[in-house]
C-alpha cells in the first residue's frame, strides 16, 4: 500500500523533530455552534489534524459535523473510528485502528475485514495503526466498549514490546491512549520507552488537560499529541496547547542550529 499524503507529513514532521497537534471531536458531544467556534479557533491557533470518532457513537452527528469541517477548514479530517460503521467518507483519511494492547479479535482484525472492501474502493487516506489503551487510574469508555484490560501504567515494556510488534507487524503508526475523559495522562516513562523501542511516528492522548502534561507528553517523545475532552469543556484550551507546541518546536528548530 503506497504511503498517504498525510502520513508522508507525519514523517517528514518526525524528521524535522517538530510536533503536531490534533483535535479530537466526538460528534456525540459537540452542537454545530461548538464546532464552529472551534473552527474559528482553527484560524487563529496552529492545529494540523481534526479527528473525529469516539469509543460510543450514538448520534447521527457525525456526517454533519465532518461536512462543516470540511466546508469552512482547510485542516485535514481524519476517522478515529470505533467501528466499521463509523467510516465516513467524505474524510481525508482514517486511522485504521487495531487494538494491540488487547486480545478481542474484533477489534485486532475483525472490524477490519468487513471495512476492507469499503475502503479499498474509498479516497480516504489509510494510516495504519497500532492503537494501545493504558491504565489511567479509572475505567475509561474505551476499555468498556472493546472489552479490554488496559496495559499497566507502570510496566514500560510491556507497552515497548507490545508496540514493536506492531511495528514488526507493519503498522505505520502508533497511537498510545489513556481514553477520553482520564484521570491520569500516559506516563512520561512509558512513552519514552515505546519511543526508544519503535521508528514509526507516536501519537498520545487522554488526560493531556494541563499545559504541564502536553509539554511532558512532547519531552518524552510523542510525535503528536491529541486533544479532545479538555477542549469540549474549555475551547480556548486550545490556545493553550497550540501556544506550547509551537515553544517546543521552535526550540527544538533553535537546537538544531
Amino acid at each position: 500500500m503506497p504511503f498517504s499524503r498525510i502520513y508522508e507529513q507525519i514523517i517528514l514532521k518526525k524528521q524535522q523533530r517538530q510536533r503536531l497537534f490534533a483535535v479530537l471531536l466526538d460528534p456525540d458531544n459537540l452542537t454545530t455552534a461548538a464546532c464552529e467556534q472551534l473552527i474559528e479557533l482553527s484560524h487563529t491557533y496552529s492545529i494540523d489534524y481534526f479527528l473525529v470518532g469516539g469509543s460510543l457513537i450514538t448520534t447521527q452527528n457525525q456526517a454533519p459535523l465532518i461536512s462543516l469541517l470540511k466546508q469552512q477548514s482547510q485542516i485535514p479530517v481524519i476517522l478515529f473510528p470505533s467501528s466499521s460503521l463509523h467510516i465516513d467518507l467524505q474524510a481525508d483519511g482514517i486511522l485504521l485502528l487495531s487494538l494491540i494492547s488487547g486480545r478481542n479479535p474484533d477489534f485486532l482484525i475483525g472490524q477490519h475485514v468487513i471495512a476492507a472492501p469499503l475502503l479499498k474502493a474509498s479516497k480516504l487516506q489509510i494510516l495504519p495503526t497500532g492503537y494501545i489503551l493504558v491504565d489511567s487510574g479509572q475505567p475509561t469508555t474505551a476499555s468498556y466498549m472493546s472489552g479490554s484490560m488496559p496495559l499497566p501504567r507502570d510496566k514500560p515494556n510491556i507497552a515497548a514490546s507490545t508496540a514493536l510488534a506492531g511495528e514488526l507487524l507493519g503498522l505505520h503508526l502508533m497511537f498510545l491512549d489513556a481514553g477520553s475523559g482520564a484521570k491520569n495522562p500516559v506516563p512520561a516513562a512509558l512513552i519514552q520507552a515505546v519511543q526508544q523501542a519503535v521508528e514509526v511516528p507516536l501519537i498520545v492522548g487522554g488526560g493531556l488537560n494541563t499545559a504541564q502534561k502536553v509539554v511532558a507528553a512532547l519531552e518524552a517523545g510523542a510525535d503528536m499529541i491529541v486533544i479532545g475532552n479538555e477542549i469540549e469543556k474549555n475551547p480556548d484550551f486550545i490556545s493553550t496547547v497550540a501556544v506550547a507546541v509551537n515553544q517546543f518546536n521552535s526550540a527544538t528548530l533553535s537546537n538544531s542550529y
